[in-house]
């Protein structure tokens, strides 16, 4: 199977690279360090994928992770081809219609195929719709909500169980927070995830894991 990750630009260095050629050497990685059209800003290259000419599922992912415990099962995890199999984000603390984090996707690229050219027909009012729709903050941004909105159209949107998945952050107060929200009961003990844990996510722009005491060593 393969897994497209995506290093644009000089926000994250090659430690992360590093990181998950180890942890996922498993698997056939696709990284991907240049965007598939200069327009089109970051995390919006990860549309492209969706017209990868391919029968198999694919996964694309974030590369701002910790992969803990038995992280293949994530992998491994079942998707039809009438499905996208994705996170749910139940640290959300703000009503909103979205529901899912956009740092792992498990699809077929033949189903979601109508995503991409549904942006490609104009890459540029997508890529600023939500941020002025104010559904989220610029200046690069929304390609999750895009995501979201166009598997409804028409694919079933598939979940991971809550317990598999946390955001994790550099704050203390958030990070308490995020502890009592856990579904799975404790998050971490001790410098440990809980063992139903195989993904943490440190998304946002200054949130990053080889940055954090508790982390920075595997990326050594």
């Amino acid at each position: 199977m393969k897994v497209f990750l995506f290093r644009i630009g000089n926000k994250y260095g090659p430690e992360y690279e590093t990181y998950l050629n180890k942890k996922l050497k498993a698997y056939n990685l696709v990284w991907i360090r240049e965007p598939f059209r200069s327009s089109v800003a970051l995390q919006w290259n990860k549309v492209f994928c969706m017209a990868y000419d391919t029968e198999e599922p694919i996964v694309v992912m974030d590369i701002d992770v910790i992969l803990t415990n038995d992280y293949h099962k994530l992998f491994e995890y079942p998707v039809d081809k009438d499905e996208f199999l994705t996170i749910r984000s139940w640290w959300t603390k703000k009503r909103t219609p979205y529901t899912i984090n956009g740092g792992f996707y498990k699809y077929y690229p033949q189903s979601c195929r109508y995503i991409y050219e549904k942006f490609n027909e104009d890459p540029q009012y997508w890529q600023k719709y939500y941020i002025d729709q104010g559904i989220t903050v610029g200046p690069v941004n929304g390609e999750q909500n895009f995501i979201e909105d166009s598997v409804r159209e028409r694919l079933y949107l598939k979940t991971f169980p809550s317990e598999w998945c946390t955001k994790y952050t550099q704050s203390e107060d958030q990070n308490k927070w995020l502890e009592k929200k856990y579904p799975g009961g404790t998050l971490i003990k001790d410098g440990t995830f809980n063992p139903q844990i195989k993904l943490v996510h440190f998304n946002y722009s200054l949130n990053k894991p080889h940055e954090s005491k508790l982390f920075e060593h595997l990326y050594k």
